[in-house]
């Protein structure tokens, strides 16, 4: 019997999968499991192992749960259907609507004078499923018309206020390969706003679960402290903020920023506007434990949905063209298959 810390290559470890569940696992599969980071890659020697005790756990618990996770997803105006949703029954929103005059083909377009009044019936469903400790991330950016850009976001920031949101943060997508572009007055579109909105001012948020490695330049810089570094050092302009270097000794991780840098490229080429897998899964990590429900009534290719099952949270998606729900099944199909 292979011992539980020893170290697999793909090969034994898709036996060993397949052994241990009672289905076939490819070499594929676990190549899969290593991209998303659901188990880890250690090399040896050059080639490329995995542990079986991550192995086993990762299995363990995904049999375990696979069949109280719920992917639901409904083809139709998420103004309707979202009234069919029970009150305070959601933990996270996260969507991408169409952003006005955009996506005419598929969405028919909303014209920015009338975007606000367009969301606004929407946002106050949203606002009515969401529980209390819930928190709803709306990817959203203005359109540029005549060299100038629209203010329909900003509007529709101060009318959701109204509504009862709690505007709680303005997170940056920073879209590493943007597309290329020049323009008289302005540079390329290098970055989306992520909006966050709450109904209260306490929500669940889980922030070990994005923490980042703390950098290389913390080898050299907290080598050698001096004094001053080992006591809060005030601003020399008089802000009130200060320093304390040497609370960061010893540390591998530290909080982010609320700047998300993400590549815009994804899996998925068959929608006009999907985004990577990173943006849902980031708050998912941020915002959510397991079990919990995540909605995206955007669904678009499903992006939310896909991340959502394989985090373990139950998701429900709406979305009003049949095309992309049946997209939406295919490609929530597809990931099943990659894990067996």
């Amino acid at each position: 019997m292979i011992e539980t810390m020893q170290l697999l290559s793909i090969s034994e470890a898709s036996k060993w999968a397949s052994g241990y569940i009672g289905k076939n696992v490819t070499t594929s599969n676990i190549a899969y499991l290593i991209q998303y980071g659901l188990i880890r890659k250690i090399g040896e020697n050059g080639s490329t192992r995995v542990m079986q005790s991550e192995l086993q756990d990762y299995y363990k618990k995904y049999l375990s749960s696979r069949e109280k996770v719920n992917t639901d997803i409904y083809l139709g105006n998420c103004k309707e259907i979202l009234k069919t949703i029970p009150d305070n029954s959601i933990d996270l929103i996260v969507t991408s609507p169409p952003y006005a005059d955009q996506r005419k083909n598929t969405y028919g377009g909303i014209h920015p004078d009338k975007y606000v009044e367009w969301f606004l019936p929407i946002s106050k469903e949203l606002l009515r499923v969401l529980k209390p400790t819930g928190t709803f991330i709306l990817n959203i950016k203005e359109k540029v018309i005549d060299g100038e850009r629209s203010t329909y976001v900003m509007e529709l920031i101060l009318e959701m206020r109204k509504q009862g949101w709690f505007w709680t943060e303005e997170f940056i997508w920073h879209k590493k390969n943007c597309y290329p572009g020049k323009w008289s007055n302005r540079f390329r579109d290098a970055w989306e706003r992520l909006l966050q909105f709450n109904k209260n001012k306490k929500f669940n948020m889980y922030q070990d679960a994005v923490k980042v490695p703390i950098g290389n330049w913390a080898s050299g810089r907290l080598k050698n402290l001096s004094e001053t570094d080992k006591i809060r050092d005030n601003a020399k302009n008089g802000s009130g903020f200060g320093k304390n270097i040497s609370n960061w000794v010893g540390k591998e991780t530290v909080y982010p920023t609320n700047v998300v840098h993400l590549s815009t490229e994804c899996n998925n080429k068959n929608h006009s506007a999907a985004f990577p897998d990173s943006l849902p899964e980031w708050f998912i990590k941020l915002f959510t434990q397991e079990n919990d429900k995540v909605l995206d009534p955007f669904a678009g290719s499903g992006t939310t949905l896909k991340v959502a099952q394989r985090m373990g949270r139950n998701s429900i998606g709406i979305e009003i063209v049949p095309e992309y729900v049946e997209l939406i099944k295919s490609n929530i199909k597809e990931y099943e298959s990659q894990l067996f």
